[in-house]
């Protein structure tokens, strides 16, 4: 019997799992985001369904078919051991991977066959489900993988995990889910700016359910530590380096809250602690650069500058930094880091090829470009000492609308530059066309409309700025 590859589509498309979930691999880098997944299953048993059901969906993503097989193969094996009274119900996104990898391999056959599993356990769970069925932990294991796939999707987590808990609001992964997701939304607003939701009580809920959770402990003692409570943060982290000594992600963590509180030191010994349990980790590589760089800083301010120490320290930041790049391309907010290392050690022409690399890429978000055009636009004032490039780019941020942090930071950085050549007299009617440029991309009418005015009495004939006055009189 020949299936008709339509309906099976259409079918497919019904489906709960990876492959419906909208997890797009431009938002990752495949290698890191496999080795994230190993090292999960390595020291945190407990979640390997979930873990062998994304890495079947990474292995596709990689072409490497067979191997996502495999890993279904243990999702598989690993459901029977855990829950063997409830192998259907388990199965459900396991068994939706299976038909869509099938399907690609074009062996319609099996691919149907992992349909008609889903669809009839979906019936026997529910009267009225035909092959899509609203199950809490369906909607917890959408809600890890959208986290894995990086900060585009916190919004969505967020969703997944509050629609888990509205039927089991006592479900401490479900809770842990949520509070993880909260936290890193804020951490986002933190850098990119948007609009704040307090993730505390989120936290104080997760910790409350599993206390053995060393992840979200970790995470209430930095957000503890963010609203100046450091030291109830504090008692968090030794408490977790007693329970779990061993685990790269408490510790990854635990290093978090010693860089910020300042003993940098501390915090270097046990990143390097935790790199060697998984050494490919390309967010410990990240943080032991910021450590370096932060030494490096420190030592600048002292009024005797140990060359060597300063040289080697700027070494491994270097090292560091380019590590988690190579190993993850889209790692966007690390090149900045490793252009300012090269310009603190007055390193360029390396820089400039840094922020090169980045400007030129196309898959930026929004906020990641206007933090990209401010910490450029600050290495052309400070280091370059081009305020013409500096203005440029502060500009280059403004165009793009989104409210942040980089862009109110460019504001005022642009404002000041050009006020100080005006207000000196060196400014000439660019100036006072650019500052209006710059009043105008902040919704600033009635200044925009002074500087124009200035700007035409010093050069009458200026399409630009007449056309730009036009518009702003058009628009009040």
């Amino acid at each position: 019997s020949t299936i008709s590859k339509d309906s099976l589509k259409t079918s497919l498309l019904q489906l709960e799992c990876h492959f419906t979930w909208a997890l797009l691999e431009k938002h990752v880098s495949l290698e890191a985001l496999e080795e994230t997944i190993l090292d999960h299953i390595k020291f945190l048993a407990v979640y390997e369904i979930r873990d062998y059901n994304l890495l079947s969906y990474v292995n596709y993503l990689k072409n490497s078919y067979e191997e996502a097989l495999r890993s279904l193969k243990k999702a598989e094996e690993a459901i029977k051991k855990r829950h063997p009274d409830e192998i259907d119900r388990r199965s459900l996104v396991t068994w939706g991977n299976y038909a869509w990898i099938y399907y690609h391999m074009q062996r319609y056959e099996e691919a149907q066959t992992y349909v008609s599993k889903v669809e009839n356990s979906c019936k026997k769970l529910s009267s009225t489900a035909h092959g899509k069925i609203e199950l809490p932990e369906i909607y917890a294991e959408q809600g890890w993988a959208l986290l894995r796939f990086g900060r585009t999707y916190l919004e969505r987590a967020i969703n997944c995990f509050e629609n888990a808990l509205r039927s089991e609001p006592n479900n401490s992964d479900f809770s842990a889910g949520y509070a993880t997701a909260m936290y890193r939304l804020e951490v986002n607003v933190q850098r990119y700016g948007g609009e704040m939701r307090p993730c505390l009580e989120a936290l104080k809920r997760a910790v409350e359910l599993n206390p053995t959770d060393t992840t979200v402990v970790a995470l209430l003692a930095l957000e503890l530590q963010r609203l100046k409570r450091a030291f109830e943060g504090e008692r968090y982290i030794e408490e977790g380096l007693q329970k779990t000594p061993q685990f790269p992600v408490f510790l990854r963590h635990a290093a978090n809250f010693y860089r910020k509180k300042g003993e940098v030191n501390k915090a270097v010994e046990i990143l390097k602690k935790a790199l060697a349990l998984t050494p490919n980790s390309v967010v410990l590589h990240h943080q032991l650069g910021l450590c370096y760089r932060f030494k490096v800083l420190q030592l600048k301010k002292a009024r005797y500058q140990p060359r060597e120490a300063m040289e080697n320290l700027i070494e491994l930041a270097i090292f560091h930094f380019k590590t988690a790049i190579d190993k993850k391309p889209v790692f966007f907010c690390a090149y900045s880091d490793l252009a300012s290392t090269y310009a603190i050690d007055s390193r360029y022409e390396e820089a400039e090829e840094t922020y090169q690399k980045v400007l030129q890429r196309n898959d930026l978000a929004c906020d990641e470009k206007q933090d990209i055009y401010f910490s450029y636009g600050h290495f052309q004032q400070f280091h370059m000492k081009s305020e013409s490039k500096a203005i440029k780019y502060y500009i280059e941020c403004l165009k793009l609308e989104m409210d942040s942090y980089p862009r109110k930071r460019s504001s005022e950085a642009v404002e000041t530059l050009l006020k100080q050549k005006i207000e000196s007299g060196l400014g000439d009617a660019t100036d006072i066309g650019t500052l209006g440029l710059v009043h105008k991309l902040n919704g600033k009418k009635q200044e925009a409309i002074q500087c124009y005015e200035r700007a035409i009495a010093l050069d009458p004939n200026n399409e630009e700025y007449l056309n730009a006055l036009t518009e702003l009189r058009l628009s009040i």
